[in-house]
């Protein structure tokens, strides 16, 4: 059994989509990044990666590189588990955590989980939303950050 830890902050910008975890939410600012900036697939994409050794998001899927404009980091998330599967391991289960003053999680957490879940394969995933309760950027809604520890295992 091996773990991985992943965190991205992307700031909130008019103009964008909101996109976390693969799910679209409404809300009149998105996160701005080269690709759709969903921190919460980027966090789970780093900590899978950094679990089985294999590198970080940066690295594989560089933000310099044109063909990642724009992407769909689920379909990203796709691609690390592809190279996880390749190197012999399974994900067992992972845990987040969305960190955002704006908008209210709660009704999309589910929906998250499932989507990651669906990509991850049958493993279990846990999304949870916490408030930065008014405190720093995060607190002014400046952003969005998020938290993710991945559990893999050699088959």
């Amino acid at each position: 059994m091996r773990v991985g830890i992943g965190y991205d902050i992307h700031p909130l910008a008019a103009g964008r989509p909101l996109v976390l975890g693969g799910v679209r939410i409404d809300h009149p600012r998105g996160l701005d990044g080269h690709s759709d900036a969903d921190v919460l697939t980027h966090a789970v994409i780093d900590a899978v990666l950094g679990a089985a050794g294999l590198g970080d998001i940066g690295t594989l899927f560089p933000a310099d590189d044109p063909q990642f404009k724009n992407a769909s980091s689920i379909d990203m998330l796709r691609s690390a588990v592809g190279m996880l599967a390749e190197s012999g391991y399974r994900i067992v289960n992972v845990d987040c955590t969305v960190i955002a003053q704006e908008p209210r999680l709660h009704p999309h957490l589910a929906m998250m989980s499932a989507n990651l879940a669906g990509v991850l394969g049958t493993v279990d995933v846990n999304v949870k939303g916490k408030s930065p309760e008014g405190l720093g950027a995060l607190g002014q809604g400046a952003g969005i950050a998020a938290q993710a520890v991945a559990t893999v295992e050699a088959e």
